[in-house]
């Protein structure tokens, strides 16, 4: 139902928080710097140390010179949001750290477990929580703030091209445009009456207090990411859901009754209300997916592989069947071209393209087509066979200005946010009073000047 992300990072940042609070339960909290009226503690230097280390992240340099360095620009960056009075939505901090508790009690089993293991109740873990991804998020703001106006012209790429030596350019990897002609086999009405049967048999169930959701939800439902935790979602909004699915949960009431049959492009779902918090809601669902027939996929199978045929025999071209024959609404007018969601250009890496189709691809000259595949098309999680053709292959090759401005275009913007927020932090410091541990001095800092001369 909703894109849950693997946040190792996280969960190493709170095991750290737990061994500093460990660590430092029976002695006084240590000052280290000081920047304008905000502290750096000790522990937060080595929270962050040991955070680094179990990620297996390299510190360069002394670890107790970079992380409380680190530590102060973070609170530049923050002290520069209160002037500016910018903030973050308050929903969407709870939102990730829902997500990210979610994950935590996926992978440990129970909200339990996850208590036992970092020796703290959930409401203390939500907490440490929703401070990290609230200055995180500040941060980043701030940021997108500073440069929000930048912009480059094609003379300053083509100067900022002129100007790198050749060997320092990037190296771009082999991409290749594919085409497809795609159809999607109907799932027959009988199937789809039976997903709703079963679906209305667990209702009955769990409204007559037979049975619990969250236990059907384990043994039956197939959405893979919440099925292990009874069906639950965490807390959401609105628009993480699919519309359909939202317009009913946020109008469920009863926390002990189910929904009606909810139908989604996931498939048919029922709902059961855990808990309302404002505009964010927490429920359980069970999720059943209608599949389509073999003889279906086999008949679909069956029809593109005569369609290839016509095409060698020049009865018509690739293209011309994408217009007239696929049922892929994102292609099918464009000569059956797919088009790269991360960059908006036909061009792919070979990890860029769904699995099938990659697999389908590095088998293929250029110009070649496929024989008929049967895969799942994770735009729409249907099932779809298609034909694939190989349009072009480029190899992989250091960055031109020709053929990769938008790459040249991409470091040359990236050079110049570097450098304002470089400059925004030498100022920064210049102005706000640091004061830094004696001890803590002897360091080969990143930024000149935290250290001021008498």
């Amino acid at each position: 139902m909703k894109k849950i992300a693997i946040i190792t990072t996280t969960l190493l940042f709170i095991a750290a928080s737990v061994s500093a609070q460990v660590n430092h339960d029976n002695i006084i909290e240590e000052v280290v710097w000081v920047v304008g009226d905000e502290p750096i503690y000790r522990s937060e230097v080595e929270t962050q140390i040991q955070q680094m280390q179990y990620d297996g992240t390299k510190i360069d340099g002394d670890p107790y010179c970079v992380i409380p360095e680190m530590i102060a620009v973070q609170k530049l960056y923050l002290h520069q949001a209160k002037l500016d009075t910018i903030i973050v939505p308050e929903s969407s901090v709870l939102q990730e750290v829902d997500m990210r508790l979610n994950y935590f009690i996926d992978q440990l089993g129970s909200k339990e477990k996850v208590e036992e293991y970092f020796r703290k109740p959930i409401k203390d873990i939500r907490d440490e929580l929703s401070e990290y991804v609230r200055n995180n998020n500040i941060v980043q703001e701030v940021q997108r703030t500073l440069v929000s106006d930048i912009k480059v012209s094609p003379s300053e790429v083509r100067k900022y091209y002129n100007s790198i030596p050749k060997d320092s350019l990037p190296t771009i990897p082999m991409q290749v445009e594919v085409q497809v002609i795609a159809l999607y086999p109907q799932v027959p009405q009988q199937e789809t009456d039976n997903v709703k049967a079963r679906l209305r048999e667990f209702s009955e169930q769990v409204n007559s207090g037979e049975r619990e959701f969250s236990t059907l939800a384990i043994l039956h439902s197939e959405d893979p990411g919440t099925a292990m935790r009874g069906g639950e979602l965490g807390f959401v909004s609105k628009g993480t859901l699919a519309p359909e699915f939202a317009a009913v949960a946020f109008n469920l009431n009863d926390t002990k009754k189910v929904s009606k049959i909810v139908e989604t492009e996931f498939g048919y779902h029922i709902i059961q209300l855990i808990e309302k918090r404002g505009d964010q809601i927490n429920c359980r669902h069970i999720l059943l997916k209608p599949r389509v027939s073999t003889s279906d996929i086999t008949a679909a199978v069956h029809q593109l592989d005569s369609v290839r045929t016509d095409i060698h025999n020049g009865t018509f071209t690739f293209e011309k069947a994408a217009q007239y024959i696929s049922q892929d609404k994102d292609t099918r007018f464009n000569e059956g071209l797919m088009s790269n969601p991360n960059t908006g250009s036909p061009r792919f890496e070979m990890s860029e393209l769904p699995q099938d189709v990659a697999k389908a691809v590095a088998n293929l000259e250029v110009g070649e087509i496929s024989q008929p595949i049967s895969t799942i098309d994770a735009k729409n999680n249907k099932e779809v066979v298609m034909l694939v053709k190989l349009r072009s292959r480029r190899p992989a090759h250091r960055a031109d200005l020709a053929n990769d401005y938008q790459v040249i275009a991409n470091m040359l913007e990236a050079d110049k946010r570097a450098e304002i927020l470089q400059n925004w932090i030498d100022q920064k410091r210049r102005d706000t009073y640091v004061r830094i541990k004696e001890e803590w001095r002897n360091c080969e800092f990143k930024y000149d000047g935290w250290i001021k001369q008498r």
